[in-house]
């Protein structure tokens, strides 16, 4: 079987440092590691000292060394023994402690990594250091009928490892080829922190709702303060709010959540229906003209402090809406590739007809889809879109569901469908 480097081709990238064994080598201040293992073990303790370790995805040498400090502060004390393994808990000194520090911040997860290591990684696994071949772009985007040209330049931009706008009318298949895109970069590996924390702030990176984590198993001395996942997709559509690009302030957990730009480093950043967010569009590329430039990006802690973090992830602007209306001459050069997606020709659309039935496992009359395109083109005066032929499927499925029977693609029921689902024409109103 190939490997990843097999397929898309660029230099290898190191995982994570191995797993630090002393205070120096976890790279953020012993009080503030304290704290955490004080809280976890406030919240969900008693552990064993294996268990902190676990807990706080630490080695067992720097959690064993946590309880001896938390217990010459009388915070902590051991209560029994487990296979010469000690199992420890809160002294009610510890409790009163905890609690002050919980009204500070609530964070008691796996210990942060500093914010050097974090960029440092990321640069390690840049989208602009991956070479991307035809036969990649090609794996990836085989369950989807594309034209042979618009292909080659959705592997072009991918080489680019920059900003890509995609622009067509509704329906074109934009959203789902910028989707797939991520499939391409998908066969490498990634890490990426659960925290990073900055001047004793905490900042959430790694979401289970939006990573993948791998599963391998990683030599004995691994970091496990970072996960290993697949390159991440995140996609925003009209929901966008400025508020959204910079740091999450929790004022009841009193720590951060990373924005979406940080969580989709080293990955595909989508912003969907671009020009339809809740933030004008202007505003939008205003707040990254520096980062789609520099790959870098400036976020603001509370009080105001501004803190540098990488900006390494493909971004696709995807959008129904004319590009010169969007994007001034200096943002189309720093958005150096356009792409436009249009209408299917008959024997795309004919293909992609033949998918969607062939995936909900029903026979369709390739008279009757070329009756359809004929009505669709001549007599409701439209275009043909890729959308189109599992819109109208959903239809005939929903009708014979409706009724009880078994949904058949015939020239009666594709017509049928068209008619509810396409406005008339003008005239015809």
């Amino acid at each position: 079987m190939k490997t990843s480097r097999d397929t898309i081709q660029g230099e290898p990238f190191a995982g994570p440092e191995r797993r630090p064994e002393s205070f120096s080598e976890v790279g953020i201040r012993d009080s503030l590691l304290e704290d955490i293992a004080l809280k976890a073990l406030y919240l969900s303790g008693p552990f064993s000292i294996l268990e902190l370790a676990e807990h706080l995805h630490l080695s067992y040498e720097i959690a064993d060394l946590l309880f001896r400090r938390l217990r010459t502060k009388m915070l902590a004390e051991i209560t029994g023994m487990h296979d010469n393994v000690p199992d420890i808990t809160i002294t009610s000194q510890g409790r009163a402690r905890a609690l002050e520090l919980l009204s500070q911040c609530q964070y008691s997860g796996a210990a942060p990594v500093s914010l050097q290591s974090y960029v440092e990684q990321v640069r390690k696994q840049s989208v602009q250091d991956l070479t991307v071949r035809p036969v990649d772009v090609e794996r990836a985007f085989a369950h989807l009928v594309m034209d042979a040209e618009i292909l080659s330049q959705l592997g072009t931009a991918l080489n680019s490892g920059a900003g890509v706008f995609v622009y067509g009318p509704p329906g074109v298949g934009k959203t789902a080829a910028a989707e797939t895109l991520a499939r391409v970069l998908a066969v490498d590996d990634i890490w990426i922190p659960y925290a990073v924390e900055v001047n004793g702030q905490i900042i959430t990176v790694y979401d289970p709702v939006v990573h993948q984590c791998v599963q391998k198993e990683e030599p004995e001395d691994w970091d496990s303060r970072w996960v290993r996942c697949s390159r991440p997709m995140v996609i925003v559509g009209g929901e966008l709010t400025v508020e959204m690009l910079d740091l999450q302030f929790n004022p009841i957990t009193k720590y951060y959540d990373g924005p979406i730009q940080m969580k989709a480093n080293n990955g595909v950043l989508i912003i969907d229906d671009f020009g339809r967010q809740r933030i004008p569009a202007d505003e939008l590329l205003n707040r990254w003209v520096v980062p789609l430039d520099r790959r870098i990006d400036f976020l603001t802690l509370v009080g105001g402090k501004k803190i540098a973090i990488p900006f390494e992830m493909l971004v696709v602007f995807a959008s129904n809406k004319d590009p010169e209306t969007l994007l001034d001459p200096a943002f189309q050069r720093r958005i150096q590739t356009k792409i436009q997606f249009g209408a299917a020709t008959d024997e795309q659309f004919q293909a992609i007809f033949r998918r969607v039935a062939q995936e909900r496992q029903l026979e369709v009359d390739p008279g009757a889809i070329d009756e359809l395109i004929h009505f669709i083109r001549e007599a409701l005066h439209k275009e043909l879109r890729a959308c189109y032929p599992r819109d109208l499927v959903n239809q005939v499925c929903w009708k014979a569901r409706y009724e009880g029977t078994i949904p058949c693609l015939d020239r009666a029921a594709l017509l049928r469908a068209a008619k509810i689902y396409f406005l008339p024409p003008v005239s015809l109103k």
